[in-house]
């Protein structure tokens, strides 16, 4: 299967996307990770204002299937939940990319960005599984 990966996006081994626009990071799963999940039936975010660690968790994601740790791709403050997924998580089965993107990060450094994968690096590392 063939899946959605914006050639423009930042990606974490834990198959986080995230979109970078100046110094905000919008953070979600990617198609791959929605796909190996199954169907997701709760997701549990961070409060707005919450300090957030590149590489640490910052919140649960529970499918049918599996328990999953989120992995924050930069470190900085969540500025912005998306609460639209608590009352209906089922969006991120259906547009993991863009409506079910999780939070956003007003990131401490861009430096971190050197950290996460580019779209080619992450298309080998899904094609390997």
């Amino acid at each position: 299967m063939a899946f959605h990966i914006p050639e423009d996006y930042y990606y974490t081994k834990e198959h986080e996307w995230a979109q970078v626009d100046e110094n905000i990071v919008t953070v979600g799963i990617t198609e791959f990770a929605q796909d190996q999940l199954g169907e997701v039936v709760y997701v549990e975010l961070p409060e707005e204002g919450q300090k957030i660690t590149q590489g640490q968790t910052f919140g649960v994601i529970e499918s049918v299937k599996a328990v999953s740790d989120l992995y924050a791709p930069v470190s900085g403050t969540v500025i912005e939940v998306n609460t639209s997924l608590g009352e209906d998580p089922s969006v991120l089965n259906d547009d993991p990319i863009n409506q079910g993107w999780l939070v956003r990060i007003e990131m401490d450094t861009e430096k971190e960005l050197a950290n996460l994968m580019r779209a080619p690096e992450y298309k080998k590392l899904t094609a390997e599984k």
